[in-house]
């Protein structure tokens, strides 16, 4: 008899062990599954001065505005540093510089007072370019150099440009090992300047046919989000409602010179267009590119500083801070991640006569992103205050004046 017990016993025993390790099993795949869930919740209090009823939506693009504009610059020609920035900063513009392949990257010497839009709520904000580079011909050579040198980039990249990934050595002939060449770029940006880079743009050039396909291909499988290359996506996107950015390609608008110096015909043809798309009923995102921007149309791809000068400085007037105010004038990285965070936020508000609870919802952002903005458009008649007490985000709004808008930049 006391061996069936004991065979009961050990039944037993091994019952239970299987439950508790069933059980086990089963709260740490719980555990694991809530461990991995990083998305977070912020919140702050609305103040009405009325009891009107309050709606609150993401807004479309940064800082409300109807049109998001991303021009990029390729290649790391050092006229974007010479020309490009102080023009949009306010600045020194460098006078005439003849470069070592006898070309002028200079531009006419006189003082820039900026370009600029504001953040919808008065403060003024500078133009921004994207510069798409090759690490292996960025460096500090003689005050003649062609490109950029990593004191230069870093300036820009700190004062808000973003840098894109443009292949390690421009390569694109018979032979190209693609993949060396997104991930060594990836290397020497984040040896040189201390960040990864998370958008590539197809470097042009003397190819094979489809070479462009394996620079997609590579470039998205090895931590780019998206590739500019000949053809794919825009140059105008709608964003009014969700944008699929999945492994987005998008079709490359170039604007250059033309041979003829006399006026400003050429970009007056380009400002026709981009007036046509700035009134377009939908909020929009349009992109487009060139090479350099200094005196000389280098290697005849380029806008001539006069040109870049005109073209910009009309656009900043009617659509900038002294104009309509309607764009956000942004890299390409910059829009990218704000539409990939709107379309991911989820918010809740409950009104109890004049107070408002608002919270948002936010996903796990990925690391390489370096904005985290939101901004809300408010439906109300009323003015309002804003109460927070987090150090997890900034929080500015109107609510005192036009009470329509909220900027949120989390930490």
């Amino acid at each position: 008899m006391k061996k069936p017990q004991s065979g009961a016993k050990t039944f037993l025993f091994t019952i239970v062990l299987i439950l508790n390790l069933t059980s086990f099993c089963f709260a740490n795949r719980l555990n694991f599954k809530i461990d991995s869930t990083k998305s977070k919740t912020i919140s702050f209090k609305i103040k009405l001065k009325s009891a009107d009823k309050i709606t609150i939506k993401p807004s479309a693009l940064k800082f409300d505005k109807h049109l998001a504009y991303s021009f990029t610059v390729d290649d790391g020609y050092r006229s974007a540093y010479l020309i490009a920035f102080p023009l949009f900063n306010g600045g020194k513009i460098s006078g005439p510089m003849i470069n070592e392949w006898k070309n002028d990257q200079g531009g006419d010497g006189t003082n820039s007072k900026g370009l600029f839009y504001s953040n919808g709520l008065g403060n003024k904000i500078p133009f921004k370019l994207g510069l798409a580079i090759n690490g292996g011909a960025i460096g500090d050579f003689s005050a003649y150099r062609g490109h950029l040198s990593w004191a230069e980039v870093k300036e820009m990249y700190d004062a808000g440009w973003d840098i894109l990934n443009h292949g390690f050595h421009h390569a694109t002939k018979h032979g190209t090992n693609f993949l060396t060449e997104v991930t060594e770029n990836t290397t020497s940006i984040q040896q040189n300047l201390g960040f990864t880079m998370s958008h590539f743009v197809v470097p042009g050039g003397e190819s094979d046919p489809g070479y462009q396909l394996e620079y997609e291909k590579d470039a998205l499988a090895n931590g780019s989000f998206s590739v500019a290359s000949y053809v794919g996506l825009g140059p105008v996107i709608n964003v009014k409602d969700k944008v699929n950015l999945d492994k987005m390609i998008y079709g490359r608008t170039f604007l250059q010179s033309s041979k003829d110096t006399i006026g400003f015909k050429t970009m007056d043809r380009f400002l026709a267009t981009f007036d046509s798309v700035a009134k377009l009923p939908n909020p929009i995102w349009y992109n487009e590119f060139t090479h350099g921007v200094g005196n000389g149309n280098l290697w005849n791809l380029s806008m001539r500083f006069p040109d870049f000068k005109y073209y910009m400085t009309a656009i900043a007037n009617k659509y900038g801070s002294k104009g309509n105010d309607s764009i956000w004038m942004a890299p390409w990285q910059e829009v990218y991640e704000y539409i990939w965070l709107r379309d991911r936020i989820k918010i809740k508000y409950t009104q109890n006569n004049k107070e408002v609870i608002v919270t948002i919802e936010l996903p796990e952002i990925p690391k390489t992103f370096r904005n985290r903005d939101i901004s809300l458009t408010i439906d109300t008649s009323s003015k309002f205050e804003i109460e927070s007490d987090s150090s997890d985000f900034k929080i500015s709004s109107d609510g005192k004046t036009k009470h329509k808008l909220i900027n949120i930049q989390l930490k």
